[in-house]
């Protein structure tokens, strides 16, 4: 729709709606009372047919000449044709909405019917103006083309596109399954807080908020784990909560800086239990919400059924770039294989950390799984507990679908010695420049030093998975609200 156009129907709009007040009709009006929706009639015909029902709705299509018409109004559950005569309705009500445009709520009474091509029908008795619209529709109403305007201008996404509707309405499907299968498998739903005197949980790097009264500075969560492994301590063994979280990071596909996550936590647990946890989560969300286990993502398929596969990093590594880590003793031999495969370093990064490094850059995205890779090195992991069989790795896996991090996991780790060398390791890496790593969290260590039972932890990205169980190619596709750059306005 051109900018002359657009004007033009804002103009016009306008003006009906001053002639509207003027003849002493209200474009605003009060509540109606409605006993159906779209879909209810539609899928229950046979019980409704000749019957009197009271919807409202958008107005989708409008058509008819002379003294009837049709139209089509949209409710949250879809759409249904509308059929208006004026020897029905009354020639002012008629002429009322005659005068009505695509995009103004409306209420109707009526009788349930299907015309002679079978489509099902309410042949209104009444109607009453809800809402005057005062912007048109995109033409159409195919939905908006312009990507960025349809995060901007989510409402009008909304209201016509179909699709989009579905797959925000699938996203509070997946949530609540989460959130019911998790309560019904014994698991306490808790609030914790979303500003943290120090930061932590996680890699990241935080947003920062201040307090006035107590003046000090205040860190948006970047994770919610430290905090319920503090309620695992004080006895409350089966935890989770699912919620917001922060992360001053850019944007992309699969970046949004304000996200969703549920994390998990379970006393007498470890990281295999926590791989069990996921699969089955995960494939009978999919179950219940999409119907199926065996989906398209981006053209390709999906198999999420049961069993998952189970890898080693190292392993993976070796199988997409043909280096074998187990094979390299040092540090140093480390950073030159990093150098010879085109990473940078600066001369300090431990093994751990080139092991890191390899897998993001040369793994990641080719994993098409479902795969769990598991035994991450213990200078990425700064809250997992160390593998028995080899103190360098710890117990902990990444959850890979379509090529994209899902989830993370850890046997977590609970002895407080190790844990505050750990942060004293992070607080180094913090005062070299790395604004992701750890602070030291005295607190938390205090919590541990009182004793905290084996425990497996688990935190799920719900964006990422909605985005997979959806086929939607952009995390902005799944967030009703995704972060913008702010539009200047000329």
């Amino acid at each position: 729709m051109s900018q002359d156009h657009q004007s033009d129907q804002l103009f016009f709009r306008h003006k009906k709606l001053k002639e509207f007040r003027e003849k002493g009709v209200e474009p605003y009006g009060e509540k109606y009372e409605v006993t159906h929706q779209s879909q209810d009639v539609l899928s229950k015909f046979e019980e409704l047919d000749d019957k009197t029902v009271s919807l409202s709705g958008r107005i989708l299509t409008k058509r008819g000449h002379g003294k009837a018409g049709f139209a089509h109004i949209q409710d949250t559950g879809g759409s249904i044709q509308i059929y208006i005569r004026q020897d029905r309705v009354g020639s002012d009500p008629y002429d009322l909405y005659k005068e009505l445009d695509i995009g103004d709520i409306i209420g109707v009474t009526g009788e349930v019917f299907k015309t002679k091509v079978g489509e099902t029908t309410i042949n209104i008795s009444s109607f009453r103006l809800l809402s005057k619209s005062l912007r048109p529709l995109p033409e159409k109403w195919h939905g908006l083309k312009d990507v960025e305007l349809r995060y901007r201008q989510r409402y009008v996404d909304l209201i016509v596109s179909p699709e989009v509707r579905k797959v925000f309405i699938a996203r509070s499907k997946i949530i609540q399954f989460i959130r019911q299968s998790l309560v019904k498998d014994g698991f306490l739903e808790v609030e914790t807080p979303v500003m943290h005197p120090v930061t932590g949980g996680a890699s990241a790097r935080p947003f920062i908020t201040h307090h006035n009264t107590l003046d000090i500075n205040l860190y948006l969560r970047i994770a919610t784990e430290l905090h319920l492994k503090r309620l695992v301590v004080g006895g409350m063994e089966k935890v989770f909560e699912l919620g917001r979280i922060f992360r001053n990071e850019g944007i992309s596909t699969n970046h949004n800086p304000e996200f969703t996550s549920v994390e998990i936590y379970q006393a007498n647990a470890d990281y295999e239990d926590m791989m069990n946890l996921t699969e089955v989560l995960v494939s009978s969300a999919a179950q219940e919400v999409m119907g199926t286990t065996k989906l398209i993502y981006q053209g390709r398929e999906l198999d999420l059924s049961l069993p998952w596969a189970r890898k080693d990093i190292q392993a993976v590594i070796e199988e997409f770039t043909g280096v074998d880590f187990k094979a390299i003793p040092d540090d140093a031999g480390a950073r030159k294989k990093a150098a010879e495969h085109g990473i940078e370093t600066k001369g300090t990064e431990k093994k751990g950390e080139i092991i890191a490094a390899f897998f993001e850059r040369f793994c990641e995205d080719r994993l098409w799984g479902p795969v769990f890779v598991k035994d991450y090195p213990v200078e990425v992991s700064p809250l997992a507990k160390r593998c028995l069989h080899d103190p360098g790795l710890t117990y902990r896996f990444e959850t890979f679908i379509a090529g994209k991090e899902v989830a993370n996991a850890f046997t977590e780790l609970t002895d407080p010695i190790d844990q505050r060398e750990r942060f004293e390791q992070q607080v180094q890496k913090r005062a070299a420049g790395n604004e992701e790593a750890h602070m030291m969290d005295e607190d938390f260590l205090t919590a541990l030093e009182y004793g905290m039972p084996p425990t497996g932890g688990l935190g799920i990205g719900i964006d990422r998975l909605i985005m997979i169980l959806t086929d939607s190619a952009s995390i902005r596709d799944v967030i009703l609200f995704p972060t913008m750059r702010p539009k200047v306005i000329e």
